[in-house]
């Protein structure tokens, strides 16, 4: 990358690079049929599982101001944009635990000053996040991503690292809550007894490291002794989707004398509902 800080010069240039490669880009993914079914399907479940799993996380943090629900709706227009523009490769699409700690941090300041508050949060937020964007556009017009040429792999190696620890930091700390009785609830529904949740944290291990495992085996598929070839390609290219899937099912299969609330589940308010519009807008109307 040519590291120029004459203002506009690193936009052009990457435009110019871009457009040389952007109708191929849509159209060989067309051209390819079926074969981009595969990777399609993975990248999909493999973004939106973290989603919903820090949506989740930040519904708990911000006391539900947030949830998965926005989450998700803003990874899918941020994905949208992205794939329509065609920006950078290494661009994080979702929810991490950085960014999870930065809203919940935000939360916490909010809430303790009486200027703001917590009605006020989505506004504040809104307008951090619009100066967030501005500094964003004057780095780019000055070319300061140029200064990645300044950085070895180590770093790139160093932040993955972080990432992936943060990752399993967040499932070891989900698994741990399920034994526990969750913030905002009654704690006297049954559910909540020590045995009930017991009962609901051992049957996360088995839906956790059932998945874990029956994902990670399936990507192996090509390589089994039995099967026909066909299935085994199937279950290779699809084999994780199709665990989720299927894993979900599994939770489903509790029934009769169980407490309805196990398994516990992520709650995501109908954007349809009435009064839902206190869940998508900063500030109401007068």
């Amino acid at each position: 990358m040519e590291e120029t800080f004459v203002p506009f010069r690193g936009i052009k240039n990457d435009l110019q690079g871009r457009w040389l490669c952007y109708k191929q880009d849509w159209t060989g993914g067309f051209k390819a049929g079926f074969r981009i079914l595969a990777p399609t399907t993975y990248i999909f479940f493999a973004s939106a599982i973290p989603v919903i799993s820090f949506g989740e996380q930040l519904e708990r943090n911000t006391e539900g101001v947030l949830t998965a629900v926005q989450t998700l709706a803003s990874t899918a227009i941020c994905g949208i944009i992205h794939s329509i523009i065609g920006g950078q490769p290494l661009l994080i699409l979702g929810v991490a635990e950085p960014t999870v700690l930065m809203y919940t941090f935000m939360f916490n300041f909010a809430k303790e000053r009486p200027d703001l508050g917590r009605d006020m949060f989505l506004a504040w937020t809104g307008w951090v996040c619009v100066w967030t964007a501005i500094l964003l556009f004057l780095l780019s017009i000055l070319g300061a991503c140029s200064i990645i040429n300044r950085f070895t792999r180590l770093a790139g190696e160093l932040f993955g690292l972080l990432i992936a620890m943060l990752f399993m930091q967040q499932a070891i700390k989900g698994l741990v809550d399920e034994f526990r009785i969750p913030k905002r609830e009654n704690t006297r529904l049954i559910e909540f007894i020590p045995s009930w949740r017991f009962a609901n944290g051992m049957f996360a291990l088995v839906l956790s490291f059932g998945l874990l495992l029956t994902g990670l085996r399936s990507r192996k598929a090509r390589s089994w002794r039995y099967g026909t070839g066909w299935l085994r390609s199937l279950i290779a290219d699809y084999g994780v989707p199709l665990m989720v899937l299927a894993w979900t099912a599994v939770s489903y299969i509790p029934a009769g004398s169980i407490p309805k609330g196990i398994p516990r589940r992520l709650f995501s308010p109908n954007p349809w509902s009435p009064g839902a519009y206190e869940n998508w807008t900063v500030i109401k109307a007068c």
